[in-house]
């Protein structure tokens, strides 16, 4: 619990002295220039996929992630390139000046445009913008920034709401972009809890475990381009490093004629991703048997079993069941079912499913196998990573015009495909 005093709030909305509002009167939609805004690259292309192909100036992103997950990492990455031809504010409320300067030496950051400022109060941060005029800010974080005329702590809900209310304006004003860095609470959320998504215009997640090099940067909001876009990185003792093929990455070190794995192929956004499934079936030593998934919707894993049980006549009723997506991968596509489903099928029947294969497809209640979207990205970016034998929905089939490097084996149910998949 927390208390939270209930005061008028006295802060001004003329925070920021700058031009008015450019529009004083409507305009019919045809009359609105719709030139494309000028974006800055960061230098990383996983990390302008995210963004949409880059910064544009005067927005204002959000990135949030657990404690030691590598945000403050990738935006010292970002001002080492940037830096050549930008004026960058780093505004730090939590490091001081030596400490970040470590940082930047260990991650070979040594641009002569980054500017550090360590400051806590929101209206001299922004008094510095208008000052020094910067080509980017970077605030890190916004929890840790308060507002003198406010009397609560910093971080509580009514500080980051104004503090990020009024970087916006700031912004919006200037034209500057600006990058803030939130906490996320004990539940994964972004501290607040939810209204700096609503003020921001793009929401980057890091997500992946800090005990796993691989990290993922997701967009959760993003009003300059699709929120379907991911972002793989390794973490490393120089910083992050970009994983320009996450198939391969994903797959590396996988077991041969080992039961109880399948290969699919995931879409993130317009991106295809190869990723193993590890089930585990064993017995119980309870009345009641354990289910667990990583990575993958618990309530969907139920479902799935009571399927295979119900319409496909492989018995998990006194078995353990365990999931596993390896490498941190988080899945939450339909298409994923069948994988899932011949993971814990091979692993039943200690029987393993063929190396060079990769499965993808949904499964309905009746126990049919539905068609999924983007077959044919799926099917070539199996047969460029080597897999000769594809099993996918038969009703896709007639989506795929020639692929002479794959066999592809269409599939009604599932025991079709478990057959097709035996070694």
């Amino acid at each position: 619990m927390q208390e939270e005093i209930k005061e008028p709030v006295s802060v001004s909305t003329k925070t920021v002295p700058g031009p008015g509002h450019m529009l004083t009167h409507p305009l019919p939609i045809r009359e609105i220039d719709t030139a494309e805004e000028f974006r800055y690259h960061t230098g990383l292309s996983e990390l302008d996929r995210v963004l949409g192909g880059g910064i544009v100036k005067g927005s204002l992103i959000l990135v949030s992630g657990e404690p030691g997950i590598g945000k403050s990492t990738i935006l010292l990455q970002i001002c080492d390139y940037l830096g050549q031809s930008l004026k960058i504010l780093y505004v730090s409320g939590e490091e001081s000046a030596r400490q970040i300067k470590l940082r930047a030496s260990r991650l070979g950051v040594e641009s002569e445009n980054l500017f550090i400022l360590t400051e806590t109060d929101i209206q001299s941060v922004i008094e510095q913008m208008r000052q020094t005029r910067p080509d980017l800010v970077m605030i890190d974080s916004i929890q840790t920034m308060n507002f003198s005329d406010l009397n609560s702590s910093p971080g509580s809900i009514t500080q980051v709401r104004e503090c990020t209310n009024a970087v916006m304006r700031a912004a919006k004003a200037l034209e500057i972009p600006a990058i803030i860095v939130g906490h996320v609470n004990k539940d994964g959320a972004i501290a607040g809890p939810k209204v700096l998504e609503h003020i921001v215009d793009a929401v980057l997640y890091f997500e992946g475990d800090r005990q796993m090099s691989y990290r993922i940067l997701r967009a959760v909001k993003n009003r300059y381009g699709s929120t379907n876009e991911i972002g793989v990185f390794d973490m490393g003792d120089k910083g992050l490093r970009q994983v320009e093929n996450p198939s391969q990455a994903m797959l590396e070190g996988r077991p041969k004629h080992v039961s109880g794995t399948c290969v699919t192929c995931v879409m993130e956004g317009s991106r295809p991703i190869l990723a193993e499934i590890q089930g585990l079936a064993t017995s119980s030593g309870f009345g009641n048997p354990r289910r667990m998934a990583t990575g993958f919707d618990y309530n969907r894993m139920s479902l799935l079993l009571a399927v295979l049980e119900k319409r496909a006549g492989y018995y998990f009723a006194n078995l353990d069941a365990y999931l596993n997506v390896v490498g941190g991968l988080r899945l939450d596509e339909p298409a994923v079912d069948l994988a899932v489903a011949l993971a814990l099928v091979s692993s039943l029947k200690d029987t393993p499913v063929r190396d060079d294969a990769i499965v993808f497809g949904e499964i309905g209640l009746a126990g049919e196998i539905r068609a999924v979207t983007h077959a044919e990205s799926r099917v070539a970016e199996a047969a460029r990573l080597g897999f000769h034998r594809c099993v996918l929905p038969f009703h896709c089939l007639r989506q795929l015009s020639n692929q002479p490097d794959i066999e592809l084996i269409g599939v009604r149910t599932v025991r079709e495909a478990f057959d097709a998949l035996m070694e």
